[in-house]
């Protein structure tokens, strides 16, 4: 069997693969929502989801920093990795030493449910991967209707501090938070991730802010330090929210979650603003 991935590599494939190495959480995830739970035999310290289902299985360092060691131990017959969340330099270790190695790279929403579709013949789970895919499809149909008619709400998500750091338009987030209605702020900066001053929030004067609890653990205790942009749309309506990351950033079957979290939360802001 020969599978593309997403930089257009061939990979090959002698059979239905029984032990698989997930050095993505949300793809861990969506191994087990596709049914080869079973078969997967090695993660990253970071995939939390299934709790139950991961229980037992071998930890193999995080996903900047896996032990290449411990994975070919494991002896896989599918790597699955990402070009945002894994290394470069760890992909050609991994193929150097011969494993099969499967990259994946969503920038948008619809290429996240795409990579579900495509997931399902890579482990031998198509019929699973359908009904997951045509689900996601109809909860982005329902988001996604109608957007374009309305004002989108301005939106500052950071994803860290100390330095607050943001994304751009080539970014998974960045659509996830266009697809529910809203518009990121510094989606036109040229760097896909960067450093930024809270005097460039207040100057783009945000709808809403969202801070998100993962790569960052935001919390509501960092609203303070927020105080400069009390002066912001943001600010003068108290719309500060603390929000899922994985509702945000995850892939697979939180899409759905995402879409309906974010939808709600967006739809709630914009009559609060209209009234």
């Amino acid at each position: 069997m020969k599978f593309l991935d997403a930089y257009k590599r061939c990979v090959a494939l002698p059979q239905v693969p029984q032990r698989i190495v997930s050095l993505v959480p949300s793809i861990t995830e969506t191994v087990f929502a596709l049914g080869a739970g079973e078969r997967v035999v090695g993660v990253t310290a970071y995939c939390t989801h299934p709790p139950d289902g991961l229980a037992g299985v071998t930890r193999v360092g995080g996903t900047k920093d896996p032990d290449l060691d411990t994975i070919e131990h494991l002896k896989p017959d599918l790597v699955i990795v990402n070009d945002e969340e894994n290394r470069q330099e760890d992909f050609s270790v991994l193929e150097k030493r011969g494993l099969p190695l499967y990259v994946t790279a969503p920038r948008t929403v619809a290429e996240g449910i795409r990579m579900v579709e495509q997931l399902g013949p890579l482990i031998g789970c198509q019929a699973q991967a359908r009904t997951l895919a045509l689900s996601l499809w109809q909860q982005y149909e329902e988001s996604t209707t109608g957007l374009e008619e309305g004002e989108r709400l301005r939106v500052f998500c950071p994803i860290w501090r100390k330095p607050w750091m943001s994304f751009n338009r080539e970014t998974y987030s960045d659509d996830m938070l266009w697809r529910c209605g809203g518009e990121n702020i510094f989606r036109a900066k040229e760097e896909r991730y960067f450093p930024l001053s809270l005097d460039e929030v207040v100057a783009a004067d945000p709808h809403l802010v969202l801070l998100p609890s993962e790569p960052y653990p935001f919390a509501e205790k960092h609203f303070v330090h927020l105080t400069p942009l009390q002066e912001t749309a943001a600010g003068r309506g108290g719309h500060f929210y603390c929000v899922d990351g994985m509702a945000l950033c995850w892939y697979g079957p939180r899409i759905a979650h995402g879409l309906t979290e974010l939808s709600r939360l967006f739809a709630f802001v914009r009559d609060t603003l209209d009234e």
